[in-house]
């Protein structure tokens, strides 16, 4: 390994932030989505169930396959929180050709849901852009999502190429003797 990226970050925070992308990452998104449910609790949403409703919203109805893109979320993951959205009736299922494709949309309740969280969520928006500025936001946001495509990518390739050695190299040792 070359040790690159494993110093402290300087500033009053340095301390606290692993070398590590990801525990940095999962350390920031938790205090993040903290203040943004905070801020949200009086709308009953958490700013993961805004999320959702937000990107059916805007799709106007969405299969798990199209919320698992939108959000970059694991299918038990959401699957779960839409069982969750639905049992409260907040989304409600649209039948479709294909039984086995699940879609979904805002009930009327969710619409009402969505549109009572918005300008809640929008104060915790802006009070991370008036710290952090929206010039620096922007930048972060392409990072992020190159930052994104990478890991996708990665975890679509480690599907698909999945290479076994035959059985006649099995047990044989990879270094010439």
């Amino acid at each position: 390994m070359n040790g690159g990226g494993t110093r402290p970050t300087k500033g009053p925070d340095g301390e606290r932030l692993s070398p590590c992308v990801c525990s940095t990452l999962r350390m920031v998104s938790r205090a993040v989505t903290q203040l943004y449910d905070d801020l949200l609790r009086p709308s009953g949403l958490r700013v993961t169930q805004f999320s959702i409703l937000a990107t059916i919203a805007r799709l106007g109805e969405a299969n798990l396959r199209q919320l698992e893109y939108m959000l970059a979320i694991d299918q038990t993951t959401l699957t779960r929180s839409l069982n969750l959205l639905e049992r409260d009736r907040v989304i409600e299922r649209v039948a479709h050709p294909d039984a086995r494709v699940k879609s979904m949309k805002l009930s009327s309740k969710g619409r009402r849901a969505l549109e009572a969280a918005r300008p809640l969520w929008a104060r915790a928006q802006d009070r991370v852009l008036r710290e952090w500025g929206t010039k620096a936001w922007a930048d972060t946001q392409q990072r992020l999502a190159h930052l994104l495509r990478v890991a996708v990518k990665k975890k679509q390739s480690r599907g698909r190429s999945r290479v076994r050695p035959s059985r006649a190299r099995r047990g044989r040792s990879l270094v010439a003797g």
